[in-house]
């Protein structure tokens, strides 16, 4: 149902036998990241969402989650009530405690985050770590963040790491050419993706199905065998470091200085050349394929891969990749509706294959990714 009403949506753009098998989901146990909105007592906290009244609804058994996760919600409630941490009472305007942010590697590793309204509670929980990673073995990261304002945004723009870490390593494992891109997990002949994740960036929430998507990117980008490859909007650089390939020029562009060190310190433990692979933090949507990169002295690339927020890349930058004579593009869109918009403004470019990714199952939302040359 999901791939009828993607195709119809991009049926303008991409004939209906450009489609190739979407890459589908594990249908549980597949999210590696919780949000957990924290409402309740400090005696009798609830993890989960908040109903249309403000109240919590606990959601620590929750199904989607992988099971460090659901293993570790638990652990972190009976921590809330030892350390008399007060929820956040959004009605009333009142307490401490308004989000618990974790995420799980493929190792089962943790990183976890606690959403405060003030600095109050920092010491307890710095003193509360040693005993946190004796009932939570995997625990890696902790951060708090600070969120002050009665607002409906999840976090602040203060950020305390309390460990001496401050990225999860994200041990992927890409399907080989040979096993071919599937969602299914594990083959021999796999290759190793790590990615460093920092606390305040970006990562998709399904870590099998990232790792198809990151594996058929690859895979096609291989066949045309492109000398430079730009990576634009490359977050912690999944796509940048899964092109990488020996004498190749990549760059990847993110404007989170946070996320370039996670692809930079990625990049230096896999090995690779500096001079070849480089991460530069900037804003993605100024830049001009055709006038190449002057600060880095790169060319204009054979291959442009853009991975954009649900806006898209819009109208601006895509009227720069139309006039940049950049052969081949390849699109990871989370919204089609936007990538149907943006591929409006490449009139001289063509889908000439696509395939749907159910990132987030038990919706309507899907990644899509399309490669687009030039006529």
């Amino acid at each position: 149902a999901k791939q009828s009403r993607v195709a119809t949506l991009l049926a303008e753009h991409v004939p209906a036998d450009l489609w190739e098998t979407p890459a589908a989901s594990a249908p549980e146990r597949f999210r590696n990241k919780a949000k957990m909105a924290v409402a309740g007592t400090a005696s009798r906290p609830t993890l989960g969402i908040l109903d249309a009244a403000g109240h919590g609804v606990d959601l620590r058994t929750c199904p989607l989650h992988v099971p460090a996760i659901g293993k570790a919600l638990p652990v972190l409630a009976d921590l809330i009530t030892d350390l008399d941490l007060r929820p956040y009472d959004v009605p009333a305007r009142r307490g401490e405690l308004k989000h618990i942010l974790v995420t799980a590697s493929p190792d089962d590793d943790l990183m976890v985050r606690f959403v405060l309204r003030s600095r109050r509670h920092l010491d307890r929980l710095r003193a509360a770590i040693t005993d946190l990673r004796r009932r939570l073995p995997q625990l890696a990261v902790v951060g708090v963040n600070i969120q002050g304002i009665h607002q409906a945004v999840i976090e602040g723009p203060e950020e305390i790491v309390l460990t001496a870490e401050d990225r999860l390593l994200m041990r992927l494992s890409l399907p080989s050419s040979e096993s071919g891109a599937s969602s299914e997990r594990r083959h021999p002949d796999d290759i190793e993706l790590p990615l460093y994740l920092p606390t305040r960036s970006f990562f998709q929430t399904n870590t099998a199905v990232a790792e198809a998507l990151y594996a058929t990117a690859r895979d096609w980008a291989q066949e045309a065998q492109p000398a430079r490859v730009w990576d634009l909007f490359c977050g912690v650089g999944g796509f940048a470091l899964a092109l990488a390939a020996p004498g190749r020029q990549v760059l990847g562009v993110e404007v989170s200085a946070q996320a370039i060190d996670g692809a930079r310190a990625a990049a230096d433990l896999m090995g690779l050349d500096p001079a070849l692979v480089r991460f530069e933090a900037g804003d993605a949507q100024v830049l001009d394929p055709a006038a190449g990169d002057r600060a880095g002295g790169a060319q204009r690339p054979d291959l442009l891969v853009v991975n954009p927020p649900r806006r898209g890349i819009g109208e601006q930058l895509a009227t720069r990749i139309e006039a940049s004579g950049v052969e081949r593009v390849l699109y990871s869109s989370c919204n089609p509706r936007t990538l149907a918009a943006d591929l409006a403004h490449l009139p001289s470019m063509r889908v000439v294959r696509s395939r749907l990714f159910d990132m987030f199952p038990h919706t309507e939302h899907a990644e899509v990714l399309v490669e687009l040359v030039r006529d």
